[in-house]
């Protein structure tokens, strides 16, 4: 014998598995990915910009050096590459750090941005 009310509640049941399964086959697309750019000044020392480094970013003293060397010589570096809300706040993190105690009238913290990575 036919059933109807079996056959109605069988119908939304498998649209709801067709559903499901299109959103399984569907993956995430990855988020954009964005630069914090570190730039240079003559108002910061080595020591403050490793220091910065090891703080804000658990860099070692090492890789400190590295990018203090590097914002020397080329005026810019790469510090970290994340998504955007991530680069967002270290780049306020290095705004707020203060300013360089070992220098007579430093006005404050170094400058930094971010940008999105091609």
């Amino acid at each position: 014998m036919f059933d109807e009310q079996a056959t109605t509640t069988a119908e939304p049941v498998t649209e709801t598995v067709r559903r499901r399964r299109q959103r399984k086959d569907r993956k995430p697309k990855p988020q954009p990915r964005y630069q914090v750019i570190l730039w240079n000044d003559e108002d910061h020392t080595y020591a403050y910009v490793i220091a910065m480094m090891m703080q804000i970013f658990g860099h070692t003293a090492e890789k400190g050096y590295e990018i203090a060397s590097q914002v020397d010589t080329d005026g810019r570096a790469v510090v970290l590459t994340t998504t955007k809300e991530h680069a967002e706040l270290k780049r306020d993190q290095i705004h707020a750090f203060g300013k360089d105690n070992l220098i007579d009238g430093c006005q404050g913290s170094m400058w930094a941005t971010i940008e999105p990575v091609e």
